[in-house]
């Protein structure tokens, strides 16, 4: 069944059968009222784009809007899609036309990319908000990790330590100075010391809290970071 391979069940089964739809299909069938997933997709992946923004926002609260924006983009694009509905074999329950079944439509990166947000749409408008968050949660935690974490550590520390030694002689200081939040889900809050300047950084590791605080420094000393 989908749903078990969705981690979701839904109450109303006809948004996932329109999920699963495509265009080719519903073509040749000639039914008046019956819906392809275009308008659902169109929906999807405006709700994909909220909760992947939301989740990023939390998990790296030191990052820049222009480091957040690169981190979405690399996770809601077709390839990415394509792979999670792959991996829950979603292909195997779209209903295409003949025209597409003969090209292979069920592998087809574009496809499935879109019959994954449509999934997303439906499972938004059957359970609301809520369960559309935990079902992308669910299938995107590990990508969001194993994507966002190289992006985000830019080594400002080693192009704080190379700009310090030459100008000043001197090594960078790290020092945890708080951590906030359960045990798993932590907060680091780091101070550098570097001669008189001293700056924080924030970060959901220490390694993470270490380079915002040397970007800091790095823009205090009018660096290009």
């Amino acid at each position: 069944m989908i749903e078990q391979k969705l981690l979701y069940e839904f109450k109303d089964k006809t948004l996932l059968e329109e999920a699963c739809r495509h265009s080719s299909y519903v073509n040749e069938q000639g039914v008046a009222d019956m819906r392809d997933n275009e308008r659902l997709e169109f929906l999807g992946d405006a709700v994909l784009s909220l909760v992947v923004g939301h989740i990023l926002m939390q998990r790296y609260p030191a990052l820049l809007e222009g480091d957040l924006s690169r981190m979405r983009a690399s996770l809601v694009n077709e390839l990415q899609l394509a792979k999670i509905a792959k991996s829950m074999n979603i292909g195997v329950y779209i209903r295409l036309g003949k025209g597409e079944i003969q090209t292979n439509g069920r592998k087809k990166k574009s496809i499935l990319a879109d019959a994954f947000e449509a999934i997303i749409a439906a499972v938004y408008l059957d359970g609301g908000f809520s369960a559309a968050f935990k079902f992308i949660e669910s299938h995107f935690s590990v990508l969001i990790t194993s994507i966002a974490e190289p992006a985000s550590n830019h080594d400002y520390k080693s192009q704080l330590q190379e700009v310090v030694q030459v100008t000043h002689g001197l090594m960078p200081g790290y020092k945890v100075i708080r951590e906030k939040g359960p045990d798993h889900n932590k907060t680091f809050v780091v101070k550098i010391s570097v001669g008189e300047l001293k700056t924080e950084g924030v970060g959901k590791s220490k390694k993470m809290a270490e380079q915002n605080a040397a970007r800091k420094a790095l823009e205090m000393l009018k660096i290009d970071a």
